[in-house]
């Protein structure tokens, strides 16, 4: 089973780079992010063409997430409980084939400090919370998506110049490793526990031709979920085609029992 994670930065600009992604990697689940479409407008019909079941959680111009399945999806969640006041799209969760797959579009956080970096920490620990529920259930936990989020210098080409960047911030890393202390695995760094894996490149500066990546797209597993891993592949071609998103996906490979 092969489940992917894809900040696609806009399915109006980006369909046809992105169904031309799910046809090469045939992914059995995709999350997606910033799809920046309110649910109606959505494309689906295209996607349903391709075998997908798709459920949005979406927002005129901003953000937006999606789960694009093989199988029926159960159980949708829409919005990361916690506050009731809050109106972002950036959570989307369903139990599909054994798995529970919540895919997640984290809070930026820029500029630091102020009330965007509030909301994030505030938002991931709304996550953190929610995580600690969904894992008391004991079966197959994958978090997937745009964590914004770069857990070490490695992930990120210039340490000293992103320190007080919201992704790279002492809190954000700190509240990160909260998450992933309370038993998940990071798919990638259990693959390639060491080096480079960047998943994004700005489209400023000429970043992706000087490899000024970061890597702040993740899968995290349940230990139950990681029991089961085979492989983890970060499609990085993709970034270098026409009317690219600037982010890369990153899929995880599963051993079905």
């Amino acid at each position: 089973m092969r489940i992917a994670t894809f900040n696609i930065n806009g399915i109006k600009a980006r369909l046809p780079r992105v169904l031309e992604w799910l046809g090469e990697a045939q992914p059995d689940v995709a999350c997606l992010q910033e799809i920046k479409s309110q649910d109606d407008p959505f494309p689906r019909l295209e996607f349903e063409d391709m075998g997908y079941h798709v459920e949005t959680h979406g927002q005129k111009g901003f953000n937006g997430v999606a789960l694009l399945s093989k199988t029926p999806m159960e159980n949708v969640r829409r919005g990361l409980p916690g506050d009731d006041e809050d109106v972002q799209a950036r959570y989307i969760e369903a139990k599909i084939n054994g798995f529970r797959i919540g895919g997640l579009y984290l809070p930026n956080g820029n500029p630091t400090p102020g009330p965007k970096y509030d909301y994030k920490l505030a938002w991931m620990d709304r996550l953190i919370a929610h995580a600690k529920t969904l894992l008391s259930n004991e079966e197959p936990l994958i978090l997937a998506g745009d964590y914004n989020v770069c857990p070490e210098a490695v992930d990120v080409y210039d340490p000293k110049g992103w320190a007080d960047d919201a992704l790279y911030r002492l809190e954000t890393r700190e509240k990160f490793r909260e998450l992933l202390w309370l038993g998940f695995t990071d798919a990638l760094r259990s693959k390639q526990p060491e080096g480079q894996a960047y998943t994004f490149w700005d489209y400023q500066a000429g970043a992706w031709n000087k490899d000024n990546g970061v890597r702040i797209d993740h899968l995290l597993l349940s230990a139950q979920a990681a029991d089961m891993l085979k492989d983890v592949t970060i499609d990085r071609k993709i970034r270098g085609r026409e009317k690219a998103s600037d982010h890369v996906p990153v899929f995880c490979d599963f051993e079905l029992s």
